[in-house]
Formats: structure tokens, sequence, C-alpha cells
């Protein structure tokens, strides 16, 4: 299966997801400045990486006003976040960024990525800081609340490759269905 892999990143961690999946899946793998200037034709399977923004995914507009293009192609998301894996929101915030159309046509996966503020646009840092400052300003923060002030008051890195896992297991099942017959 012919695939490629397409990333935004503003601070390394969508760009570090998309090259281990690209890697593993013996995949091109591309900048989304670079894959708005293509064609898609040859390809068997998208995958398109962005960060999480605002309960957003960015560059994520671009991809699905793709998607009735690429008919009978494997397609996939992941969104790369701050959030460790287990936290209770992301499911529901994956699932806000797609139309139901949308949303049977693709698979979503999350990765947790990390913080770096050092690589954040001046913007980002600028709403990163003020969030915070709000958040250790609040009274009677709840147990995560202040698990959320700790976590990111610093930069991190909380990226793994063993994340990549499912993208490659949805990118491989026609691979395994056709082996096991």
């Amino acid at each position: 299966m012919k695939t490629i892999v397409i990333y935004n990143s503003q601070t390394g961690f969508t760009e570090r997801y998309a090259r281990w999946i690209a890697e593993a899946a013996g995949a091109e793998c591309v900048e989304l400045a670079e894959a708005k200037k293509r064609g898609f034709d040859e390809y068997d399977a998208i995958v398109f990486g962005g960060w999480a923004c605002a309960g957003g995914i960015s560059g994520l507009k671009w991809f699905k006003s793709r998607m009735d293009q690429w008919q009978g192609k494997r397609l996939a998301v992941f969104c790369v976040g701050g959030s460790p894996a287990d936290n209770p929101e992301i499911p529901g915030a994956l699932r806000n960024n797609f139309s139901d159309a949308q949303w049977e046509k693709v698979r979503v996966f999350y990765c947790p990525g990390g913080f770096n503020y050092e690589r954040m646009s001046p913007m980002s840092r600028m709403m990163m800081k003020v969030f915070l400052r709000t958040l250790k300003a609040k009274r009677d923060k709840t147990e995560e609340e202040r698990g959320m002030v700790e976590m990111i008051s610093h930069s991190y890195d909380i990226s793994d490759r063993n994340y990549i896992k499912p993208v490659l297991e949805y990118l491989r099942a026609d691979e395994n269905k056709a082996s096991s017959l």
C-alpha cells in the first residue's frame, strides 16, 4: 500500500510523530505546505497529522476539504497535544472536529506530545501564559486543574513511539487480512 504522511507542526512534536509513522509504514513524509502543491492519485492511504489548538487540529481544514476527492483511499488523522493519552476529554474533542459523514470516512488518533515554549510562536506562547496565569489565580482548583498548572508551567516531552502503533495497525489492516487468506 502506497502511503503518504502529511503533517503540520509548530514545535516539532507532530513532525516527530509523522516521521515515526512514515518510517514504520515505509511511507513518504511531507510538510503541509509541500502537500498543498501535490496530487494524491498514486496513494492508497493518506495520513494527516496536526497539533491540538483550542479544541481544533491545526491544518485539518485543508485535509477535510479534500476528503471527498479521496474516495476509496484509507484516510487517517492523528492529533498531537500536550495532554496525556488517558485524558477523558480527548475522544470528544477529536470527534468534534468532524461532521458525521467525515467521521465515517476517517480514523482519528491521538498522540501525546508536550509543550516546547521555546519553539512556540509568540502568539501561542502569549496565549499559553495568559491561560496559565488565569488557571493559577483560580481559587478552589480541582485536582485536575492543579495537575495542569504543574504540567504546563514549563516545557516537557511525553511523546513515545508506542503511540503510533494504532495508526500502523489501521494502515496494515488490509495487509493482515490478505496474508491470512
